[in-house]
């Protein structure tokens, strides 16, 4: 994956990395150098993204109880 560093010397991080990461706008990331001369993007706090599960946590949707969504399942009106 390659990118282009402006006359700034600014590059955008593709998306793929940023879904990987979990950076969003506001997000600090950091730098290092590894042993064998590469550098590695992390984020500054470490945190692990959250999985592509975990995103969808929680998000069935309101307003249907339990019965109402029972009786769409059903046929019943």
């Amino acid at each position: 994956m390659a990118t282009t560093v402006t006359a700034k010397g600014q590059v955008t991080i593709p998306k793929r990395v940023r879904d990987f990461l979990g950076i969003v706008p506001g997000s600090q990331v950091d730098f290092h150098r590894a042993a064998d001369g590469s550098v590695v993007l992390m984020r500054a706090d470490r945190k692990r993204p959250a999985s592509r599960f975990e995103k969808l946590r929680g998000h069935a949707g309101k307003g249907l109880g339990t019965d109402a969504i029972m009786a769409l399942t059903r046929g019943e009106t």
